[in-house]
């Protein structure tokens, strides 16, 4: 039986069943591996499997036996490609397996946004309500999503997810493709001027390039409404974190939702702390992705990996 070694199982969470492996070989799982522990766990090993543990010239060379690393995600960029290709070691990855989590979280946070759930909930739990003179309270005005125009930059499969279902919502949608290769949709396609003085709500779902890196600085943000909001679901470094607390602060824009930072975990001196009013800004740690079903689903692809590779098939091979 192959040897089979997880080296960061924390990142799938501990509520996902990993048994599955133990049909393929003899696995050994570390919840995490520090740098200095890699090469002794690898060494022996025929797979790896690895989330966000980098493996490189340094520790792939002292892994004589292996013939097969596997990652549970779809970003490759802790892998060094080009060391696995001239040594014959066989990439795979696994894609579209967080698609309907990430679409659910999106609009998870503009609805906390949007209706400022934040601050009726602590208005009930203060038991201000208690003493309220009617059975109402609308301290906050809200407002539908119909009508409105939803922006997304990033019309890949979730991007369109999102079109789709803000459109279910009676949203106008319009969109700015990134990469300029989608542009048969049947949605509207925009400059992303356009999309920036236009939207109510924006929504970014595109990956982290050279044309994408510190797309919305400052001088993007105030073409934005004051009463539109911001959410980031792609890559943190397409906003200027520094930019984005700035247009917080002087009122630019209604508020901004992130599940992406620029460094993950975040620094304790990113700037975004700095905003003052903590309702107008709303940050998951990376958690779009991660539904039970999705990590599920991730494991379930790993396996199926692992089984046709055994079985000398190509699938998801990077």
């Amino acid at each position: 039986m192959p040897k089979i070694c997880f080296l960061d199982s924390k990142t799938i969470g501990k509520d996902i069943d990993l048994s599955i492996l133990n049909e393929l070989g003899d696995v050994t799982i570390y919840e995490e591996t520090s740098p200095e522990e890699v090469v002794e766990r690898i060494k022996e090993q025929d797979i790896v499997i690895t989330n966000k543990v980098i493996l490189n010239s340094s520790n792939l060379s002292q892994a004589k036996n292996l013939k097969l690393i596997c990652i549970t995600a779809t970003g490759t960029n802790n892998v060094d490609l080009n060391y696995t290709k001239e040594h014959g070691i066989v990439v795979t990855n696994v894609a579209g397996y967080s698609t309907h989590s990430v679409i659910q979280h999106t609009f998870a946070m503009a609805f906390y946004l949007i209706e400022h759930l934040s601050y009726y909930d602590q208005y009930v739990k203060s038991k201000e309500y208690c003493n309220n003179d009617i059975f109402t309270h609308i301290g906050k005005p809200f407002y539908e999503l119909k009508g409105k125009t939803w922006g997304i930059i990033g019309l890949g499969t979730i991007g369109q997810g999102v079109a789709k279902i803000a459109s279910a919502f009676g949203c106008n949608v319009i969109y700015y493709s990134t990469s300029g290769k989608n542009n048969n949709q049947p949605f509207t396609q925009v400059s992303l001027d356009t999309l920036l003085s236009t939207s109510d709500i924006i929504s970014i779902h595109a990956p982290l390039n050279e044309k994408t890196n510190n797309l919305l600085t400052y001088n993007e943000l105030i073409k934005m409404k004051k009463s539109a909001i911001l959410l980031n679901l792609g890559r943190g470094n397409i906003v200027n974190e520094k930019d984005l607390a700035k247009a917080l602060n002087n009122n630019i824009i209604a508020g901004a939702g992130l599940d992406v930072l620029s460094h993950e975990p975040m620094g304790k001196n990113n700037p975004l702390f700095s905003v003052e009013n903590k309702e107008k800004l709303f940050i998951t740690p990376h958690i779009a992705w991660a539904s039970t079903e999705a990590r599920s689903l991730l494991i379930k692809e790993v396996a199926e990996n692992i089984r046709a590779f055994l079985k000398g098939e190509h699938r998801n091979r990077v």
